[in-house]
């Protein structure tokens, strides 16, 4: 009786095992063909960047090019087509602005909310919540006279300036900040520290994940925006490398080639970031959900 009575509690707790081994290997099986979906349209358009304009639509799709070129990044870079490099270079310069004044504005109004009482408060946090609701097509026009009435249209203020205030970040440091303990501030307040003094030798010191993320996803969205610089930018020498890059699409002619040359130049940044501060950004990634 004790060996039937063994035998079968073996059976029972073999079960849980082998069914958590299924689930791990179904686990990796969807991760692999997520993987295998999300990464075929970029080995493509690495590939495709190397191809003639024939042998894209060519049939049968092959991913590899049969006979790899570098005419696309010649004709790309030598400017011939479009100013590449420049608008490469105005990307740059508008993400890294906007990123800079959007985490000083941020962090300073995430402060406030966090930190100091205030007679409506909660009114205005409750505003600036509704904000996150509209999409930004309607405030589209009411921006653009804006920016035609103070003379900024074509200039890069146009898109810097207005993507600075950011209603989401100002969310995200606040819900970051009320992590800073208060007995901190209040001991600074009494040992003759100013509220700059304290906000920043306190507050952005400790908040320092949350401006980490928060860059990263400024950044992104900066440098790959295209319908407000299409709308604003005017000269071919201010684009941006998205609004450029769709020059080329042409009525009669579409540069696929050069298109993708430019699209995987330009996603080099980008992978060089996420390379750099992968470990503080996925660290970080939770850190709004702190407490509210």
């Amino acid at each position: 009786m004790a060996a039937v009575t063994t035998g079968s509690t073996d059976r029972k707790a073999g079960q849980p095992m082998r069914w958590l081994g299924i689930e791990t290997g179904l686990v990796y099986v969807l991760l692999v063909l997520s993987a295998i979906l999300v990464g075929a349209p970029f080995v493509y358009m690495i590939a495709g960047s190397f191809k003639f304009n024939a042998e894209i639509f060519g049939i049968p799709l092959t991913i590899l090019p049969r006979n790899p070129t570098l005419e696309n990044y010649n004709r790309l870079l030598s400017g011939d087509e479009i100013p590449y490099l420049r608008q490469f270079a105005n990307s740059a310069i508008i993400a890294v602005s906007q990123t800079a004044l959007t985490l000083l504005v941020a962090s300073m109004v995430g402060w406030g909310f966090a930190k100091f009482e205030f007679k409506g408060k909660r009114v205005l946090f409750i505003i600036l919540l509704a904000t996150l609701t509209f999409p930004f097509q309607v405030t589209l026009v009411p921006l653009f006279l804006m920016m035609v009435r103070i003379g900024w249209l074509d200039t890069y203020w146009a898109i810097i300036i207005p993507g600075a205030v950011s209603a989401f970040g100002a969310f995200f440091m606040r819900q970051s900040m009320l992590a800073v303990p208060s007995e901190l501030v209040d001991a600074a307040r009494i040992d003759g520290a100013s509220d700059w003094g304290i906000f920043w030798r306190i507050g952005l010191p400790l908040s320092r994940g949350a401006l980490s993320v928060l860059a990263v996803l400024v950044f992104l969205a900066s440098w790959n925006d295209y319908l407000w610089p299409l709308i604003v930018l005017r000269s071919t020498e201010k684009f941006t490398y998205p609004v450029g890059l769709a020059t080329l699409i042409g009525l009669y002619r579409i540069e696929y080639g050069m298109i993708l040359a430019g699209a995987f130049i330009a996603t080099l940044p980008i992978i060089a970031i996420f390379i750099a501060g992968r470990n503080q950004l996925l660290n970080n990634l939770t850190i709004g959900a702190i407490k509210g």
